[in-house]
């Protein structure tokens, strides 16, 4: 058996484990493996121009459900915990019961956008990703304030995309998290509404050895204290999954501490009032859902 590969999630967790020697204390033999999916991060400007100089926009209909649906190449990776729950029911790998982790988000918008509140977001376009935390985060925030018929969501691609969009002034607004917020809040962009939300881990294939997927959490939540005491010694770590074009517009020293993981089990109950959730408001065809069974869902 290879070494035990870990995607990273735009966050500093790994990271301090990484420079602290944590996963090295575990006995843990590890990589990391980036992936270039559609809900990666990698910027993909997902606009052009006509001969006018109009944009001209596709949405992509794929995003962190659908990777998981495919088949990640990693032994463990992390998604907003509506995505993994779905990709888990349907066995397309395990979801992990024992953490979860929660990550600032919120709907952003320029700062003399006349946007000003949640109610002003009526049939105004949103730019999300497709079956991501940006996607079922803006639906469920937005349900304090906006009938869902008027809500308008556009699938923009990866969390870069967004910030690029938003920079660009291509979109009036986007719901980003975590690295992605940090880099519009320093350009000036608004807060809207808190879309803050929790993420969940995916366990991929059946033949990964529980006893590494243990070392690796031990290892992050030593990282996770660190990180709790002083994360400013760390946010020079966002520059390792930062896009290079955003690099020179932010000073990663004013960055919060991100994704927070808690070390808390994914309930049954949890489990499935999200997935009732989901269900209620049809945001997977019928033979994509699965079945809410928990026991055979999650490890717990």
């Amino acid at each position: 058996m290879g070494p035990f590969k870990i995607q990273p999630h735009n966050r500093l967790q790994e990271w301090v484990a990484e420079e602290k020697g944590y996963f090295r204390a575990e006995g843990l033999d590890y990589t990391f493996h980036f992936a270039g999916s559609p809900d990666g991060v990698g910027v993909g400007r997902n606009y052009r121009l006509n001969g006018s100089g109009v944009q001209t926009t596709d949405e992509v209909k794929s995003g962190a459900f659908e990777t998981m649906q495919a088949g990640r190449t990693c032994d463990i990776s992390a998604a907003c915990h509506w995505a993994v729950n779905m990709a888990a029911s349907g066995q397309h790998g395990k979801m992990w019961g024992h953490a979860y982790s929660v990550t600032p988000a919120g709907i952003y918008v320029a700062a003399d956008s006349p946007i000003r509140k949640p109610e002003d977001l009526r049939e105004r376009e949103v730019g999300v990703g497709f079956h991501s935390g940006s996607h079922f985060s803006a639906l469920q925030a937005l349900e304090a304030f906006l009938p869902a018929e008027d809500t308008r969501l556009k699938f923009i691609g990866s969390p870069n995309d967004r910030v690029a969009q938003l920079l660009d002034r291509r979109i009036d607004s986007a719901n980003v998290f975590g690295l992605q917020s940090y880099i519009v809040e320093q350009q000036g962009f608004r807060k809207v509404v808190d879309t803050s939300f929790m993420i969940g881990f995916l366990i991929s294939g059946e033949d990964v050895d529980l006893q590494d997927v243990e070392k690796y959490f031990r290892a992050l939540q030593r990282a996770q204290r660190d990180i709790d005491v002083e994360h400013q010694k760390y946010t020079h770590y966002y520059l390792r999954e930062m896009a290079d074009e955003f690099k020179p517009l932010v000073d990663v020293r004013a960055f919060g501490p991100g994704e927070r993981l808690v070390f808390e089990p994914y309930t049954q109950e949890v489990y499935e009032q999200t997935h009732r959730w989901m269900k209620k408001l049809e945001l997977f065809p019928e033979g994509q859902s699965g079945a809410a069974d928990y026991r055979a869902a999650v490890l717990v």
